[in-house]
């Protein structure tokens, strides 16, 4: 793909992706670690790379930070280089939280000098907290043969799950002739998968159209499909949007069953290893101590197994202590879980300590919501924000959330029950 010929790419990457609860309470939801090495926004890094394509822009906006340091230069994905880029794009803020991004097309339309500066005959758009591979370049040739001004990827998704998305109605050519944002009766199963191609041209007259109109799935595609050429780019292959505690749970398992579809070594995506946010180069082998058992696992380096690890995902530094068993749980970097401890479906987040002979994930109530988000955690899942020590001796039971830097005396006594919440003022 010769350098006039390169589309640019926007990926959108400033939401507060609230419902991933406390893992988000110091990052960006694309920032945060998956699969032991990488961060979520890793897979449309790649996706992008392995595409070919080389000129991107980042839209953040909520807690960036962490996620500017883990994309530095962009050498990681091969987007540093004369003719190569990645560039940062915050909010253009002011003194009032007004002048933050107020959506997606907003947030795109705050940065029409880029795309100016960037000039192309497409714009790529692309949300940076979703898990997939996708070859870009063959849906830019599938926009181009339908001669259309938009193409959204869409994929079938079981119905009862469509509310969660925009739908699109098509016709026997794939040209979409009706749309639906988050549907509460849905009429389709067509889910958009927050995919964008569009003619330049085309968005930035549709952008400077009405600056009252500040997202893309409510207010412009529905505008867009009533007058223009929008059409349904087909996919099939492992999607899933890690939005919630339970699907970035389910995520991770998937990448222990060979056959769920998800395979990031093969697909090709590329974690930053130098980053000190996600990396493994300064950690050495995993070492598996005489008498401990692994079974279904992901193992990073820099881990010492002592105890037993079942179908879990151990980000890069974890220690499992002699006689502790973790099942079913996704640990995050330098998790420490003490001799004769359980872990059982659980989310611990990075530096955790799990003091001797604890419970993490005790009983059989996995049904018993979460009392101050039940909307966040309901299928028994507990998580362990940053920084937390847990008590020797301590029972946890189901869907419960300790809160970030929570120590032994912020715990109350004995144990903490089902649904419970630890706070630290």
């Amino acid at each position: 793909m010769n350098k006039l010929d390169q589309p640019l790419v926007l990926i959108l990457a400033g939401g507060v992706g609230s419902r991933l609860n406390n893992l988000v309470h110091t990052r960006a939801k694309p920032a945060v670690p998956f699969g032991g090495i990488y961060r979520i926004i890793d897979f449309s890094l790649s996706n992008v790379m392995n595409s070919g394509m080389t000129q991107v822009g980042v839209l953040t906006q909520y807690k960036p930070l962490s996620l500017m340091r883990h994309l530095g230069t962009g050498e990681a994905w091969d987007l540093a280089g004369r003719t190569r880029g990645i560039k940062i794009l915050p909010p253009r803020t002011g003194s009032q939280d007004s002048d933050w991004y107020k959506g997606t097309a907003d947030a795109v339309r705050q940065n029409i000098d880029f795309i100016k500066a960037h000039p192309a005959k497409e714009t790529i758009i692309l949300s940076g907290d979703h898990i997939y591979r996708m070859d870009f370049a063959d849906m830019r040739g599938f926009h181009r043969r339908k001669k259309a001004d938009i193409t959204i990827g869409m994929m079938v998704v079981p119905k009862e799950d469509i509310h969660q998305f925009g739908a699109g109605i098509t016709n026997k050519d794939s040209r979409i002739i009706e749309w639906e944002e988050k549907p509460k009766v849905p009429r389709t199963n067509l889910a958009s998968m927050g995919i964008y191609i569009f003619d330049t041209e085309y968005l930035l007259n549709l952008l400077e159209e009405d600056r009252k109109e500040v997202d893309f799935g409510m207010h412009l595609i529905p505008k867009a499909i009533e007058r223009d050429d929008v059409f349904a780019y087909p996919f099939h292959d492992y999607w899933r949007d890690v939005g919630t505690i339970q699907s970035y749970w389910q995520a991770n398992m998937d990448l222990l069953d060979e056959d769920s579809g998800i395979a990031p070594e093969t697909w090709g995506i590329r974690p930053n290893t130098d980053s000190s946010n996600t990396g493994v180069a300064d950690y050495p082998p995993a070492r598996f101590v005489a008498g401990s058992k692994c079974q279904k696992s992901m193992i990073s380096a820099g881990c010492v197994i002592e105890g037993e690890v079942y179908n879990s995902v151990l980000a890069p530094g974890v220690r499992v202590k002699k006689g502790a068993i973790v099942r079913d749980s996704i640990l995050f970097h330098n998790v420490v879980v003490g001799e004769k401890s359980q872990i059982d479906l659980a989310v611990i987040d990075k530096r955790c300590h799990i003091g001797n002979e604890s419970i993490v994930g005790h009983g059989d109530d996995k049904d018993t919501l979460n009392v101050d988000f039940p909307s966040h955690l309901y299928n028994g899942i507990t998580l362990i924000s940053k920084d937390c020590r847990i008590p020797a001796d301590y029972t946890i039971g189901r869907n419960c959330i300790i809160s970030l830097r929570a120590t032994e005396d912020h715990f109350p006594a004995k144990k903490l029950n089902s649904g419970e919440t630890v706070y630290v003022e």
